[in-house]
């Protein structure tokens, strides 16, 4: 008898080719949730235990998705686990080996046609298994797949919006200085950031970075500093840029600031116990130090030193004097020169507002003629009005998505001085159709002639979506409620819509539909001209 292990051993040293590239697959077994049905067991993948995914047959009769059969037989053939859990297990047959089983096209063609179902919530897809596989799995807007850096599950509609935008774990580059850090910590970064844009808020300056703000302040002409003329008792704070404003109408001031200093000093320097200067040595000592009785009188009045620097600083205060009178008749002069440059500018201000207002009239003009220019290239004057739908699938996907769930065609008139109507169209459904309907709705607009015309409106309406086959359009028409909003004069730009919810099934626009070609459709309106 031949052991286990021997068996083993020979089955590791059987060939191994590879699969077909038709049955090269990725993915494990399709989920059972999306069956519309119960699922039968001869479906079932023995490994994975969902619905078989291009089923591989061993030997053994047991089926396998490709994916997991090429798991389990990545080392080389293995005994079959499903035949000794049945009981069933027969040394040379209860192999799995790559080189002897075979696809089960049989199989294959039975589970593509099994119904399906989206098992995504607020997905409505519907069709067979195979459809599922190779249009609705892995693109359907309402699948939820986890982000891989903060763990969430999202739509896999919005994961490139949560990439970009929502995920908390996300890694961004500081557009200021350029700098990776995690989105958590962007406030942090924030706060350090040399480059990160700050706002003066003595001047306004905005988009100063951090590195140079401290240097901005210093120069800032709305920063505040103290008068440089401190030191003699000047408390004045003033913008830098009107420091030396400041020192020309404060000249007066600061003079007798100073004035006053220097009396002050001569004060002290005649004053008993000052020091005094020694002529002879150009030395100063206080008046313990005192001189004999004689030479009393060559210090008295504070010596000649003092006296001196005393006589020099009035000398200094009259030059002061004469050069705030010349600044007086300066800024006389500056004054009369800025009152007639704020003249022409208040002149030439009131010209650039006169032509904003010019250039905003003919902006709107223009914006008019614009309208109206694309009212008459779409429009007709006959109560007939044909709307070519572009992009279908686009502008489905985005009423799915609740990002334009309605849209208007160009207004058309019953004559050209009749009444002015528009469409609207819900290509995802509206109120009783959503999600399952086209609903399309009749609008009656504010015309320029509703005065002529008879109110309410009550002529008959079609609407039609046509077969691109010229065989079997679909219609609806109605004869308006005189009693509705809908139908009045209208009050503002246009009344409520009213007509036809469950217009035409979604289902009808789906595979290959004569009503659906391009990715166009086409929407016909006709309004009965009878009595008018």
């Amino acid at each position: 008898m031949i052991s286990a292990a021997g068996t083993l051993c020979k089955w590791k040293d059987m060939e191994r080719p590879s699969l077909p590239s038709s049955l090269d697959s990725t993915l494990p077994g399709i989920s059972r949730e999306v069956l519309s049905v119960s699922m039968e067991p001869k479906y079932q993948c023995q490994q994975c235990k969902d619905i078989l995914r291009k089923p591989f047959q061993a030997q053994c009769g047991h089926r396998f998705c490709v994916f997991c059969f090429k798991q389990l037989t990545s080392s080389g053939p293995i005994p079959c686990e499903a035949c000794r859990a049945e009981g069933i297990f027969e040394e040379e047959t209860s192999v799995l080996n790559i080189a002897v089983a075979f696809p089960d096209n049989a199989a294959r063609r039975e589970i593509d046609s099994l119904p399906a179902k989206c098992p995504n919530e607020g997905c409505s897809w519907s069709g067979t298994l195979k459809d599922f596989e190779n249009q609705h799995e892995g693109r359907c807007a309402f699948e939820r797949v986890k982000c891989e850096a903060c763990q969430v599950l999202i739509l896999l509609s919005e994961k490139d919006r949560h990439n970009e935008r929502e995920c908390e774990a996300r890694t961004l580059n500081c557009k200021y200085c350029k700098v990776t850090f995690n989105f958590k910590e962007i406030k942090a970064h924030d706060e350090i950031c040399q480059k990160f844009p700050m706002q003066c808020k003595d001047c306004g300056k905005k988009k100063i970075p951090r590195e140079k703000f401290q240097e901005h302040t210093k120069s800032c002409a709305k920063s505040k500093s103290a008068c440089q003329f401190r030191e003699i008792g000047c408390r004045a704070v003033v913008d830098n840029c009107k420091q030396q404003e400041h020192e020309q109408t404060s000249i007066m001031e600061h003079l007798r600031l100073m004035l006053a200093l220097l009396s002050s000093m001569r004060l002290r320097a005649e004053g008993a116990g000052e020091w005094q200067e020694d002529v002879g040595l150009g030395l100063y000592r206080g008046p313990e130090d005192a001189p004999p009785a004689g030479a009393h009188n060559v210090g008295r009045g504070g010596g000649p030193g003092v006296q001196k620097k005393v006589t020099t600083l009035e000398n200094i205060v009259c030059v002061l004097n004469k050069e705030v009178e010349r600044s007086a008749l300066t800024m006389e002069a500056i004054s009369r020169q800025h009152r007639l440059d704020q003249e022409k500018i208040e002149n030439l201000s009131n010209k650039v507002r006169q032509l904003e207002r010019t250039l905003t009239t003919r902006d709107l003009q223009l914006a008019e003629s614009e309208q109206s220019l694309r009212e008459l290239q779409f429009c007709t004057y006959d109560g007939v009005f044909i709307w070519k739908i572009a992009e279908f699938s686009r502008r489905r996907q985005d009423a799915v998505a609740g990002r334009a769930p309605a849209m208007f065609s160009p207004a058309f008139y019953s004559s050209k001085y009749g009444y002015k109507m528009c469409l609207r169209l819900y290509l995802n459904g509206d109120g009783t159709g959503r999600g399952s309907h086209l609903s399309l709705f009749f609008v009656v607009m504010k015309g320029k002639y509703d005065a002529l015309l008879k109110w309410p409106f009550s002529q008959k309406v079609t609407l039609m979506l046509l077969d691109q086959n010229n065989r079997e359009h679909i219609i609806d028409a109605f004869r308006p409620d005189v009693s509705s909003t809908s139908f009045q004069r209208p009050i503002s730009e246009m009344n409520i819509a009213s007509g036809c919810p469950l217009f035409c099934p979604l289902a009808k626009l789906a595979g290959k539909s004569s009503y659906l070609r391009d990715d166009t459709i086409f929407i016909k309106a006709i309004v009965d001209l009878t009595g008018l």
